[in-house]
């Protein structure tokens, strides 16, 4: 055993779980290990089976999550060279809402034969989106019983995204399904009982995405009798009350998962988090005024606050939920890296791609290569960030994309700079409705996987924001935060921390290369703002739906 004391954070993505050995003293990255789910998304086909999902479903396989255990962190012990008796803790963080049904157990219903071949038994994605239905149903009855106070927490609807219309589309569609279900459980939930044989429930997805709060609990039992008489004590029945505050312990390593690991038994294990929230410490934010990004296939926009606000649009505030103590805002985008991936696969000439592999660089760093060189509202062109629906502001997963202005002479890089801009635009949104809702952002923080890939992108978040941007020294925030869990989870007299603020202040740094507005590009992308605003209420707010009309010709024409 050796003086050094390391922790380990697992961040379980969209597509694949990533292990990270990080040194307590410094947040170091000793070793990492990336693990691809062999079923990645489900958003197709059932595996092993000719069942078809409908539109907007997206499934993952449990089985995936416990893979990612068995081979990421025996990878990065055998590549450090750590003797596993300096592991002082093991943290998870994981895309929210995902979440599953089990028996009492824990066992996942769509582990068992009886229950393989039902959709509903198997894990529902953060991006499942076909509980639209509830959700609309949900907001509408919650507004006609005065929940409106609870309502305002979430910025004024529920996403379809989230918890319950989640859990009540399992029982619209699959009542076998929910009743068979002994727990109802988020998936972060769920890996850490699989690790530890105790059934804990974190604050951080209970707070954000299951309507739970910290003073009042969940909604009573009166509101879920309101939506379906069969809800009525989802939360008794399927879930807990039993809400586990961030950093705390929620067990040792049993002897099974020791084994998966290598490990020692007992190993402290951090109650779960969520991937973008675990983030933020990784930035050095644990005070208000700072705004984290977690930059990837979407944007979390993060922000801490001394006192409730009301903040139209943004995914929720919860006390406690990111840093003890305060206030924990969130908003996000639904569609960044996503964005630029679609337009890469799909509208990009064979003489770009065969450039790229002539020059032997990326196919996104000749787009942004090419962009760089135009200057802002060079190439007439704006869009909506909206292929995936929009988070933030206006919480509606049934809006599209739209492009303006493209003309026979539009370049591929002047509509990449125009999506890049988009998102930007988006960012924009999110930031002055923080602001004129009391929630101040002075300064803005990344991580994630596209601050360090894509300098254009960075200069152009902070030209269209009016705001100077930095990258968090780690590359793997999800990863390293979790490891800082895990750390106080242990404990200073284990050789951990005793508070995330003082993991933060130890393990998190900011890289040297940080970007400025240029005064000149903001001038020119407020005019292109303004306009974007005209095109975002216009198509957003109801002035003309032309966006779901067309989007209900295609599922009704696919139909049929």
């Amino acid at each position: 055993m050796s003086s050094k004391k390391y922790a380990i954070g697992v961040d379980f993505g969209t597509e694949s779980g990533r292990a990270a050995l990080v040194d307590i003293s410094n947040g170091h990255e000793v070793a990492t290990a990336v693990h691809p789910y062999a079923n990645g998304v489900i958003d197709d086909t059932l595996p092993g089976t000719d069942i078809k999902l409908e539109p907007d479903w997206a499934l993952q396989d449990p089985n995936d999550y416990l893979e990612v255990f068995k081979t990421t962190i025996p990878a990065v012990l055998q590549q450090s060279g750590v003797d596993p008796a300096d592991v002082v803790g093991l943290g998870v963080d994981f895309t929210a809402c995902t979440m599953l049904p089990t028996t009492s157990d824990g066992t996942p219903l769509c582990f068992l034969p009886e229950w393989r071949n039902n959709p509903h038994a198997w894990v529902k994605l953060w991006k499942h989106h076909a509980a639209q239905p509830e959700a609309n149903k949900l907001n509408q009855i919650a507004y006609q019983m005065g929940f409106d106070d609870l309502m305002n927490r979430y910025g004024g609807k529920i996403s379809s995204e989230w918890f319950f219309p989640k859990a009540w589309q399992i029982l619209d569609e699959a009542p076998e399904v929910y009743a068979a279900a002994g727990k109802l459980i988020e998936a972060a939930d769920w890996v850490v009982w699989q690790l530890t044989g105790n059934e804990t429930r974190n604050s951080c997805t209970a707070g954000y995405k299951a309507m739970w709060s910290k003073r009042e609990g969940f909604p009573p039992n009166e509101f879920f009798r309101a939506l379906d008489p069969r809800l009525e004590n989802i939360v008794d029945e399927k879930m807990s009350r039993n809400i586990s505050p961030l950093g705390a312990k929620a067990g040792g390593l049993t002897d099974e998962a020791a084994g998966w690991t290598g490990l020692l038994p007992g190993t402290a294990v951090a109650v779960a988090n969520v991937d973008a929230h675990v983030a933020v410490p990784v930035g050095t934010v644990t005070e208000p005024g700072r705004m984290v990004i977690i930059m990837g296939t979407s944007n979390c926009h993060m922000v801490l606050g001394t006192e409730e606000r009301v903040v139209p649009g943004m995914c929720g505030y919860v006390e406690d939920g990111i840093i003890p103590g305060l206030i924990g805002y969130e908003a996000g985008q639904s569609c960044v890296g996503d964005h630029f991936a679609w337009f890469t696969a799909n509208c990009v000439p064979a003489a770009y791609e065969a450039e790229a592999a002539r020059r032997g660089i990326d196919i996104h760093q000749l787009l942004e290569e090419k962009a760089a060189a135009l200057k802002p509202g060079e190439s007439g062109l704006l869009a909506l960030d909206w292929w995936n629906g929009n988070r933030s502001v206006l919480v509606d997963v049934d809006l599209t994309g739209l492009l303006l202005g493209a003309t026979l002479s539009t370049k591929p890089e002047e509509i990449y700079r125009a999506l890049i801009e988009a998102t930007a635009f988006g960012t924009r949104i999110i930031v002055e409705t923080f602001e004129a809702n009391g929630v101040p952002v002075n300064e803005i923080v990344t991580t994630g996987g596209l601050p360090n890939k894509n300098s254009l992108l960075m200069q152009i978040y902070a030209d269209v924001t009016g705001r100077p941007l930095f990258i968090a020294g780690n590359m793997q925030g999800g990863a390293v935060g979790s490891a800082m869990h895990g750390a106080v989870a242990a404990g200073k007299a284990a050789g951990g921390f005793d508070s995330i603020t003082e993991a933060s202040r130890q393990m998190a740094g900011l890289r040297d290369v940080s970007y400025r507005p240029n005064p000149a590009a903001k001038a020119v992308y407020d005019q292109l703002f303004a306009e974007y605003m005209t095109l975002h209420d216009y198509f957003g707010r109801g002035a003309n739906d032309v966006m779901k009309r067309l989007k209900s010709l295609k599922a009704q024409i696919r139909a049929g």
